[in-house]
């Protein structure tokens, strides 16, 4: 847990303890607690209307059995391949069942390295330089992020993922810039928001999380308490590309977060992602959770048997 979250708000703390403890519980007595801990209000199952209550009932009343393999890593790109074509898929060069298994000389001198079951940076690695690569480090990052117990945010969909590793092709710009996430937020099919995460590989910039509407018109959103950069974004030829990836990719759902890379003016495919955050991060000021909220029309339920 980032002991920085916890400082600036307590209530994390209490459901990190009930985290530890509540492990044999319903998911909807555990989310229930959990949702009052950080946000200090019931959660309403019967009636959301807010974006994080709309997602912890996504996690407790959507059991879509597909929703594993979507967010696997590696059999991920097996699913949105015929989608959206080969040439928006970063190559793989392979995919093993633990770091013991990887022969690193079969590998390129740059690379990067992932658990499948991983989420945000905290279940990759990038290599660009094989001699001073510390694979021990290395070993560390990915088994502890291969480890991470699903239960504690309750998100079902990784209970059924095979803790796996992969390598794929070090991606990077011509020009030497970083790579930009770009994030998505489609609803019930249709692109709305962009969540914009830069710098989180700039040495000596904090990250910045900044958000915009499908005009590239920026949003005064914020969470997490992250700096935005407040960056001026204008339209690209590439962005409409982009939105369109997102729209194929989003079809059939009633909210995901479709995660795209812009790399040397190509669009690749990043990531699917059901339940933004987790459903327990705050957006701010309160009005765009209730916005956002009303994008999410909750389908019929689909329990688990």
């Amino acid at each position: 847990m980032n002991i920085g979250n916890v400082l600036k708000h307590p209530n994390m703390l209490m459901a990190a303890i009930w985290a530890r403890i509540g492990g044999n519980v319903s998911d909807e007595t555990y989310l229930k607690w959990r949702y009052r801990f950080i946000f200090g209000k019931k959660l309403n199952l019967e009636n959301p209307k807010g974006f994080n209550e709309k997602i912890n009932w996504l996690k407790i009343y959507n059991r879509n059995p597909l929703y594993p393999k979507i967010v696997d890593k590696a059999t991920a790109k097996d699913y949105v391949r015929p989608i959206i074509g080969d040439e928006k898929i970063i190559p793989t060069y392979g995919v093993w069942d633990n770091f013991d298994e990887i022969d690193f000389n079969k590998l390129p001198n740059q690379f990067v390295l992932k658990s499948t079951n991983g989420g945000g940076g905290s279940g990759v690695v990038i290599c660009k330089d094989k001699a001073t690569f510390d694979k021990e480090k290395a070993r560390q990052r990915l088994e502890n992020s291969m480890n991470v117990n699903w239960k504690f945010e309750r998100e079902w969909v990784y209970r059924d993922v095979k803790p796996r590793l992969i390598a794929e092709k070090y991606m990077a710009n011509d020009d030497g810039s970083d790579l930009v996430d770009w994030k998505i937020f489609c609803f019930n099919g249709e692109p709305k928001v962009l969540f914009y995460a830069s710098d989180r590989y700039t040495k000596g910039e904090p990250l910045k999380f900044d958000w915009y509407d499908m005009n590239l018109k920026h949003l005064p959103i914020k969470s997490h308490g992250i700096p935005q950069a407040n960056k001026e974004l204008k339209m690209f030829p590439e962005w409409e590309e982009m939105k369109e990836t997102a729209r194929k990719l989003s079809q059939g759902f009633p909210h995901v977060r479709v995660d795209l890379y812009l790399i040397n003016h190509k669009v690749y495919f990043g990531e699917l992602t059901f339940f933004h955050d987790g459903g327990v991060v705050a957006l701010e000021p309160e009005e765009w959770e209730y916005t956002l909220g009303s994008w999410i029309d909750l389908p019929e339920k689909i329990v688990e048997k």
